[in-house]
């Protein structure tokens, strides 16, 4: 048998009324069944949430009633955002290498003694941009201006005008621009800074560019991943990947939010054919915005320097450091004068937090920290010896320690034809090395035609050893290079690895 609450029995009392009680209000048939004025109030409780849930799954399709309801686009956010993304035209003009087959005697009689002299060519790129001041700011993709010479750069605004423009910063390190448009006081256009850190995977997002120099077109999509660290663009890997549509042509401009707002610079995307296959990648706003702000500051990228080498954490470290997950970033070096050391940091530390944003790797680790710009304070969260305690680290710029001592180096000798300096912690932010050598001789720059340029010295190499002698400044690299000759046995190190070469002559 069946066994029912007292409200259940109530409640079914009311439901079986006779006839002639259908007159009677619910409230009059309740008590004359002996419930109690508590039970009306629940059972008409009961009765409208059944009725309201009721209605709730009833789902009615109707037809648009209004012209704003049939016509919702994202047209308000590209009317907003387009007229500040422009194309950048840049002419270089480069040395046309010449056939060696011209210095034969037999081409050089068919097709004249000029051949054989090198000549220059005229090579076109085309890109994108995005207008970030009124007064003609244009931020764009270093690999769209970079070239190996002298070069024109004109800048082509939504509206057809065209103005000339001038590089004021460039920073291979980012694979950002900063150019300034000749415009004689006019009136630019501008793009307002979006926060790129309050993104989230799944946002809407715009990009705005000229694939292919078909003219500017808008593509829509989503931000399919934050944080892309191993994308190999440039040397803060901190990417924003979408499936916004992006193709050649669209580097440098811009991806924008549903407000119409910069939170990011189209840079790459991932093909095996040259076309979009949905996965994009964009610098964050918030490291493009550091980048702007040096260059109206003066035409030069500052950022905080650690003073500390780093790690990525592995699951295997992790368990032996008694960690839950390998998450963070193991410090492997404190320089002896570098902020990590007077914040107290430590050889086996790990960093897990930066200013309370959780970093997953070195990577993620450098972006939070540069980003934060320089002349204040950050709070990092460290784990040593297994227990979790925060620390607070100045925001300064690296020093220049020993003085770089810049020279040209010329004579009979492997690296004449390459300009070198002092290695120090200054030196190597600019040029994107590690923090991991406290002294030595860096490349800075190599004339390819010359001995240095033979022997195949790059820019960033380091200088470690001439004839078994440890090199330790520019100075003693240019007294020894002067008093021996004839044979030469050199070690250079290049990303972190040491070369050994021996030649003769």
């Amino acid at each position: 048998m069946r066994h029912y609450s007292t409200i259940q029995v109530e409640i079914f009392a009311v439901l079986t009324i006779s006839l002639a009680e259908r007159e009677m209000t619910l409230l009059e048939v309740f008590l004359r069944k002996g419930g109690s004025l508590c039970l009306v109030v629940a059972t008409i409780l009961l009765a409208a949430t059944g009725l309201a849930s009721a209605q709730e799954e009833v789902v009615t399709k109707v037809v648009p009633k209004s012209k704003a309801a049939i016509k919702q686009s994202f047209a308000p956010v590209v009317k907003q955002a387009a007229p500040t993304v422009v194309n950048v035209y840049v002419r270089h003009r480069v040395e046309q290498a010449v056939s060696p087959f011209f210095n034969d005697p037999f081409f050089r009689r068919f097709f004249g003694e000029q051949r054989g002299v090198p000549r220059e060519r005229i090579q076109n790129s085309l890109g994108s941009g995005v207008l970030v001041g009124s007064d003609g700011v244009v931020v764009t993709n270093y690999h769209v201006i970079r070239s190996g010479g002298e070069s024109e750069i004109t800048v082509a605004l939504n509206d057809g005008r065209e103005f000339p423009a001038t590089l004021i910063l460039k920073d291979e390190q980012t694979d950002l621009a900063v150019l300034r448009l000749k415009g004689d006081g006019a009136e630019f256009p501008s793009i307002q800074f979006a926060d790129s850190d309050s993104l989230e995977v799944g946002d809407l997002v715009l990009a705005i560019g000229d694939p292919f120099g078909v003219g500017q077109t808008v593509t829509s999509g989503i931000v399919s991943a934050l944080a892309r660290t191993k994308v190999g663009i440039s040397d803060y890997q901190f990417f924003i990947q979408t499936d916004a549509a992006i193709n050649p042509g669209n580097s440098g401009g811009a991806l924008v939010d549903m407000d119409g707002q910069l939170v990011g610079i189209n840079t790459a995307i991932f093909s095996k054919s040259g076309g979009s296959h949905g996965i994009g990648f964009a610098i964050p706003s918030n490291m493009v915005r550091i980048v702007v702000q040096s260059a109206l500051k003066g035409g030069k990228v500052q950022r905080p320097w650690l003073g500390a080498s780093l790690q990525t954490l592995t699951s295997d470290l992790a368990e032996s450091l008694g960690l839950a997950r390998p998450a963070g970033a193991m410090v492997t070096r404190v320089h002896a004068k570098g902020p990590a050391k007077t914040a107290g940091l430590k050889v086996g530390d790990v960093i897990v937090s930066v200013d309370g944003t959780d970093v997953q790797n070195p990577e993620a680790l450098e972006y939070r920290f540069v980003t934060k710009g320089v002349g204040g304070n950050v709070e990092l969260g460290l784990y040593r010896d297994g227990k979790r305690f925060r620390t607070t680290i100045a925001t300064v710029i690296p020093i220049e320690e020993p003085p770089r001592d810049t020279r040209d180096l010329t004579g009979p000798h492997p690296f004449a034809g390459s300009r070198v300096a002092n290695l120090s912690p200054a030196v190597s932010a600019e040029l994107g090395l590690d923090d991991d050598s406290d002294t030595g001789v860096v490349v800075l720059n190599v004339e390819r035609r010359s001995n240095a340029g033979q022997l195949g010295l790059r820019k960033g190499d380091i200088i470690v050893g001439v004839n078994d002698q440890d090199i330790a400044s520019v100075n003693q690299l240019a007294v020894l290079l002067q008093t021996q000759s004839g044979r030469w046995q050199l070690a250079i190190e290049r990303r972190g690895k040491v070369f050994k070469l021996a030649l003769r002559g």
